[in-house]
């Protein structure tokens, strides 16, 4: 078993999707296939169910999952470690990014840090909510920006910002005329909504603020990207949700936004181990904070228990 054995199943178990998998890795759809058959021949086992409608993983396939996204994440670590140290960088932060952070937001930080630590290398990694706390635990990553509102045991989690929730809606759309969507409006229409566990964390504060319309709701698809759901946004399969940054972002002319009733907010937590954090830690989380302060708003609480996690 090869490495490129790992990546290729990776990006086919992330995409469910034959084509989209190997559009993302620049190869024909057809030795994507041959490559996943040989892995699962080596395994013994059967990685996915695939149907002409859908492909789906088998529980060996999940398991591999994790492991493959673990092992990947030790080569690449490996791989900046010895660069960094050939650039001249003296130290290394590991950074794991969850849930679509905006990045204009994220060059931001990253210029700071260049700015005020230069010879600490920032090393990033996007990966989803279910694997970031695995590679914390794991001590793969020294901290994280997720959205997730779990709790878990040995980490401690800090709210940082918070961000407007929006809708999404295709620009000729009726219900432009609200200035504020209520949910019951939400209810009548169909839903493009991210797949769950390519999203885990803003999917859970989803959840929160549909609850009391969610036996009514209707999912006309759900999707493995923001651009994606975007796309059947504007092409009209329905509406879509994410926070007010991220959608400014991507200036697509077809879509417009308007807020939810009740000013809905999305929460990102900075989350690292329950340990005392190394100096370049400590400077890092103070470099997160100032960049967008965490506030006080008390609509934030409304999509998510804040500062459940700190200690």
């Amino acid at each position: 078993m090869e490495l490129r054995h790992l990546r290729c199943f990776v990006a086919v178990a992330e995409e469910l999707h034959f084509a989209r998998a190997a559009a993302r890795l620049h190869i024909e759809q057809s030795p994507l296939s041959r490559i996943i058959k040989d892995l699962e021949y080596k395994l013994g086992v059967q990685l996915f169910e695939r149907t002409t409608r859908r492909t789906r993983l088998t529980w060996a396939g999940t398991v591999l999952l994790e492991e493959a996204r673990r092992i990947i994440a030790v080569v690449e670590q490996a791989k900046a470690s010895v660069k960094g140290a050939a650039a001249g960088y003296r130290g290394q932060l590991r950074v794991a990014l969850s849930d679509g952070v905006p990045r204009s937001r994220l060059a931001a930080l990253l210029a700071l840090s260049r700015e005020e630590d230069p010879d600490v290398e920032v090393f990033l990694r996007e990966v989803p909510s279910a694997t970031q706390i695995k590679g914390l635990q794991d001590d793969l990553y020294d901290v994280g920006l997720i959205q997730t509102t779990n709790q878990v045991e040995g980490l401690v989690a800090i709210p940082v910002w918070h961000d407007p929730l929006v809708v999404a809606l295709p620009s000729r759309h009726h219900l432009l005329a609200y200035r504020e969507i209520p949910l019951n409006e939400i209810a009548r229409h169909p839903l493009v909504l991210c797949e769950p566990q390519v999203c885990e964390g803003f999917w859970q504060q989803l959840q929160l603020v549909l609850q009391p319309v969610a036996p009514r709701l209707t999912i006309a698809e759900r999707v493995p990207t923001l651009d994606l759901m975007m796309a059947l946004v504007a092409a009209g399969y329905g509406l879509g949700f994410s926070s007010q940054p991220r959608i400014t972002e991507l200036n697509n002319r077809d879509i417009v936004t308007r807020p939810l009733a009740g000013n809905s907010k999305l929460t990102t937590f900075l989350v690292r181990r329950d340990i005392e954090p190394s100096e370049p830690l400590s400077r890092f989380i103070d470099r997160v904070t100032r960049t967008a302060p965490c506030t006080d708003d008390p609509a934030a609480t409304q999509v998510t228990a804040v500062c459940t996690w700190e200690r």
